[in-house]
C-alpha cells in the first residue's frame, strides 16, 4: 500500500485536531469560551464566502449559458455554407451512392 498525498493530508488534519481537543481540555473555561467565539467567527466568515462564491458560480455560468447559446446561434446559421465549401456542392447520399 503506497502513502498517497490524501493519506498525509488525513494524518495532518487527524494530528492537529488531536492537538487541538488536548489543548481544549487544559484550558480554562474563559479561554475555552473566547475560543469557541472565535471559531463560531471564523466559521461565519468561511460560510460567508461560501455563499458569495456560490452566488458568482450562479453569475457565471448562466453568463456562460447565454453566451454559449449566442455563439451557438451565431455559427449555426453559417453551418450549412461551412459544410458546402468544405466538402463541395456534392448530394450524394451515402446509401445509393448517387448525386
Amino acid at each position: 500500500m503506497s502513502v498517497s498525498a490524501k493519506h498525509i493530508a488525513t494524518f495532518i488534519l487527524g494530528a492537529a485536531a488531536g492537538y487541538t481537543l488536548s489543548k481544549y481540555h487544559s484550558m480554562s473555561d474563559e479561554e475555552k469560551d473566547k475560543f469557541i467565539a472565535g471559531l463560531k467567527e471564523k466559521a461565519n466568515k468561511f460560510k460567508g464566502e461560501a455563499e458569495n462564491a456560490w452566488d458568482k458560480a450562479s453569475d457565471y455560468f448562466e453568463e456562460l449559458r447565454t453566451k454559449g447559446t449566442d455563439a451557438l446561434k451565431e455559427h449555426a446559421a453559417n453551418a450549412e455554407s461551412i459544410l458546402k465549401d468544405l466538402f463541395g456542392n456534392k448530394t450524394s447520399t451515402p446509401e445509393t451512392g448517387t448525386k
